[in-house]
């Protein structure tokens, strides 16, 4: 079967991912601009007409060359490697495409992602930490009891910021006298999990939605002066979490900058501390694939080396 230009197999890849792995529209747009960058490098190269059958490992080799040596126009700093390996990754992903469509070409295999010698670092707050951040909003005034039903929420539940500010009050189906609270939510790639909500997390959003008069559906709403009579959605967006987090953050003196998701790496890593198995707590993250939860195993890993040594090393 004559086989076309590498570049001419776009529009039959976006939809393999959408029909056959199920990808969010989202996703088809990340892969389709990854492989862009490609197939512009291979144009750039005079391989416009290059086939599946002809990419061969020199060519996957200068195309890491690019893409280590690529100044980003925008903050003028080359890529990181992990911006890198989202571009391999989509490359990886075409060529699979080609294996299940018997179409001749290079293992998925034989791109090499780019290796980042630096340990990824998690950050994460220890328990003394968080109980001075979450005891820093006002307990008075409605913006500081959200500032605080969001922090506890944060923490108890797990929840990336984007799903955190999804939230609507009638998700929640609080139950008088009771905090005991569950919610389905939909997360990261359409995927439905259950998040639980701690005794204190239910508590500081009862005190919250005590202040709440008005009729908007948004579990987290904005309190800027005058925006209640202007008519606009007031719901949080993620940048105005991550700025409450910060204000906190600064306010309570902690040593690192936390953030939002550094919460969520608390949250985490508390569970492994305490013996949760790794496959529970990829199933409350959310995550896919559970290398993606094991990152949290060295900090842990960390912690028991330290006990030991402490231990030990005083016999």
């Amino acid at each position: 079967m004559t086989q076309k230009p590498i570049i001419k197999y776009l529009r039959d890849f976006i939809d393999y991912c959408e029909i056959e792995k199920g990808l969010s529209v989202k996703t088809q747009e990340n892969y389709g601009r990854f492989l862009t960058k490609f197939f512009n490098w291979l144009k750039t190269n005079s391989l416009s007409e290059l086939t599946p059958q002809e990419l061969n490992d020199e060519h996957i080799f200068r195309y890491r060359i690019f893409l280590s040596r690529f100044v980003d126009p925008v903050n003028k700093k080359l890529l990181k490697k992990s911006t890198q390996n989202y571009y391999l990754i989509a490359l990886r992903n075409l060529l699979e495409f080609f294996i299940e469509r018997n179409i001749t070409s290079l293992p998925s295999s034989k791109v090499k992602l780019a290796k980042d010698r630096s340990e990824r670092e998690i950050k994460f707050l220890k328990i003394e930490h968080l109980e001075r951040l979450l005891s820093a909003p006002d307990k008075e005034s409605a913006p500081g009891l959200r500032d605080r039903a969001i922090l506890e929420v944060l923490f108890s539940t797990g929840l990336r910021v984007s799903e955190l500010v999804h939230l609507n009050i009638e998700d929640l189906r609080l139950k008088k006298d009771s905090t005991d609270l569950e919610v389905a939510i939909t997360g990261k790639g359409s995927k439905v999990r259950a998040i639980y909500f701690s005794e204190r997390a239910v508590k500081a959003i009862q005190k919250y939605l005590q202040k709440r008069f008005d009729m908007d559906p948004a579990l987290f709403i904005n309190y800027k002066p005058g925006i209640a009579k202007t008519g606009q959605d007031r719901r949080l967006s993620v940048k105005s979490v991550e700025e409450i987090v910060k204000k906190y953050v600064k306010l309570s003196g902690l040593p690192i900058n936390a953030t939002p998701h550094t919460l969520r790496h608390s949250f985490a890593t508390d569970l492994l501390s305490h013996g949760v198995d790794l496959r529970l707590v990829q199933e409350f993250l959310g995550h896919k694939n559970i290398a993606t939860t094991q990152i949290y195993t060295h900090v842990t890993n960390k912690q028991l080396r330290d006990v030991h040594k402490k231990v030990h090393d005083h016999r």
